[in-house]
């Protein structure tokens, strides 16, 4: 593609991301002396990590008892056993060091009375191994992933870390299975720009607008999922999408757990306050995968709110107007600009919406991308955050499980790159195949004058995710949404982009962004029809228990196109060490 004019750089480690794990991973890597690249579609600060709210969870032990030992215990048991025991194990270990690091960082903290960080307890968070409540999520008021996100920006300035901001990365560049860099579109002047580099790390987010109701944002589009399928390697438990409880209704903007934390809950129709029946201990700091079934079950049942009675009410008019105030002021404002409701005074209107993946990219505890032969690595690549499955979350992530991830494998990549790569090695060369593959999918999309418009594709995606890949799941719907996606897929070969330009072409975005959901729909629709089982946030009416013995295992996922192919993988059982033992499979009670 002559026509395209080619910029190269040279880097030691390329991060594609500047959330979180991104700018956590970055800062790492500057710090040891690596000669760092972060590209980024939007400016850092208006990445997704700005949007939780919560906190962050670590065993800190500033508001009573708490030990590693039992998040990870909560950890594997919220995740139904799906769940990594090594890199669980990793996780929950490494968790307080690296909050103490955040703080040193400059994240500001809400405190306690004796200038402790502040922590507040969230769903499937218990002390002694499900004996009773813990107060383990460390909280920045309800904005925690902002606080956090700034800070580390700050410190990747600090650290020289070189960015490249409104780049859109188009493909991976791969010679003989091994990762050498990747190929994007600066969205400023037009140019095309290929990095090289020694390691790769993938940390571009989930892929919450494969969704009609999410409460991501539009950039969601797992960017990264997609490069990886294209590369010919596979993504690991798609088929387990977290449904937030408590989006507002009609809009989806998030309502943080921290509400529920700080003792908001929910009550149906008859002013009850249903969370009881279903989980009578945790009651309404269950997991999220069974508080938003049961926020369906009370729907479907007849005993929702509202003209349509689709939705359910959460109280919190009964809390100390200070608390809210002071910890919960991001969710008065929300609730007043998308429900108009005065949280001190009415309850705000919630339903169920897609929040999270836990499935994505299979990586090792140390960060390193799995070819999906069992340990086999991908010399070169690597992945972090809600891009990545390392495992942690299995088939359901529990509340402020995932900023803790972020920043723990943000820094385990940074140290495994290190241990890995020589500053200044040379690069060899790769030839022109991959760039001339890579740069025909983008001449063919932008060239594009079918007569399918990318929104009313988008849409039709959406909408058949919504309802065919839903929080219950049935054989005949997913069949549905099996053959529906593909339709969706199909009419890409007659797609309409009508702006040809190369600066800030959003038509062009929005398209390559689709290409990139509607694998991962995909992806995402055929793992959830080949697991006849209900685990985590995968709840099947026609399979209403967990299969151990056929399922406690990995979908693996590879697509060409719109053809799949799945297979599975072991659980890893083994833990690091012998501080902590295997915690075998049991029953899920709240």
């Amino acid at each position: 593609m002559s026509s395209y004019k080619i910029i190269d750089h040279e880097y030691d480690v390329i991060v594609l991301g500047a959330g979180g794990s991104g700018l956590r991973a970055a800062v790492g890597l500057s710090e040891a002396g690596l000669k760092t690249a972060c590209i980024s579609k939007v400016f850092p600060t208006r990445s997704h990590t700005s949007a939780a709210q919560g906190g962050i969870s670590a065993s800190l032990g500033n508001m009573g008892e708490d030990d590693w030992r039992w998040h990870m215990y909560d950890t594997v048991k919220g995740a139904d056993w799906l769940g990594d025991q090594d890199s669980i194990e990793y996780l929950c270990k490494e968790a307080p060091a690296a909050v103490i690091e955040l703080e040193k960082y400059g994240v500001p903290f809400s405190r306690t009375d004796d200038g402790k960080i502040y922590q507040r307890p969230f769903g499937g968070m218990t002390k002694n191994y499900g004996n009773g409540i813990v107060q383990r999520t460390c909280a920045a008021a309800d904005r925690t992933g902002h606080a956090i996100l700034h800070t580390l920006y700050g410190q990747a300035l600090k650290h020289n870390t070189e960015f490249f901001i409104e780049y859109f990365a188009l493909d991976l560049l791969m010679k003989d299975g091994e990762c050498k860099g990747l190929i994007a579109w600066n969205l400023n002047d037009g140019t095309i720009h290929r990095f090289r580099a020694h390691s790769t790390i993938i940390a571009t987010g989930g892929y919450g607008k494969a969704y009609y109701s999410a409460t991501s944002a539009h950039t969601c589009t797992g960017d990264g999922n997609a490069m990886v399928l294209r590369a010919g390697l596979p993504l690991q438990d798609m088929e387990f999408v977290q449904f937030h409880p408590t989006g507002i209704y009609g809009h989806g903007t998030l309502i943080s757990e921290g509400v529920r934390g700080e003792g908001g809950y929910l009550v149906n129709s008859k002013g009850e306050r249903f969370m009881e029946r279903y989980a009578p201990k945790a009651k309404d700091l269950a997991s999220r995968d069974v508080v938003s079934r049961s926020m369906s079950i009370e729907i479907n049942e007849g005993r929702g709110v509202g003209k349509e009675q689709d939705h359910v009410h959460l109280h919190l008019s009964h809390l100390d107007k200070n608390i809210i105030e002071s910890r919960l002021p991001g969710i008065t404002e929300a609730a007043r600009l998308f429900a108009n409701v005065d949280v001190t005074k009415e309850p705000i209107p919630v339903v169920p919406t897609v929040h999270y993946n836990m499935g994505g990219i299979p990586t090792n505890y140390k960060a390193e991308v799995l070819t999906g032969n069992d340990s086999e690595t991908v010399p070169g690549l690597m992945a972090i955050g809600e891009a990545a499955c390392v495992s942690v979350h299995g088939a359901n992530r529990l509340g402020s499980n995932s900023l803790i991830d972020l920043v723990v494998f943000g820094r385990a990549a940074a140290k495994r790159a290190a241990e890995l790569v020589k500053p200044g090695t040379p690069h060899e060369d790769i030839g022109e195949a991959e760039t001339e593959k890579c740069l025909e999918r983008f001449d063919k999309l932008r060239n594009s004058n079918g007569e399918n418009s990318t929104a009313e594709l988008r849409l039709s995606m959406q909408k058949t995710m919504q309802s065919k890949c839903a929080v219950f799941r049935t054989e005949k719907t997913l069949k549905e949404g099996v053959d529906n996606i593909r339709k969706a897929y199909d009419g890409m070969e007659s797609i309409s982009v009508k702006d040809k330009s190369l600066v800030f072409n959003t038509d062009l975005v929005e398209t390559l962004e689709f290409d990139n959901l509607i694998r991962q729909a995909i992806t995402t629709v055929d793992s959830a029809y080949n697991r006849q089982e209900s685990r985590g946030a995968h709840a099947r009416e026609d399979f209403p228990k967990r299969d151990d013995e056929k399922f406690m295992q990995h979908t693996i996922a590879w697509c060409n196109g719109k053809d799949s192919k799945i297979g599975y993988r072991p659980v890893t059982k083994t833990t690091l060490t012998n501080e902590v033992q295997y915690f075998p499979p049991q029953e899920r009670v709240y």
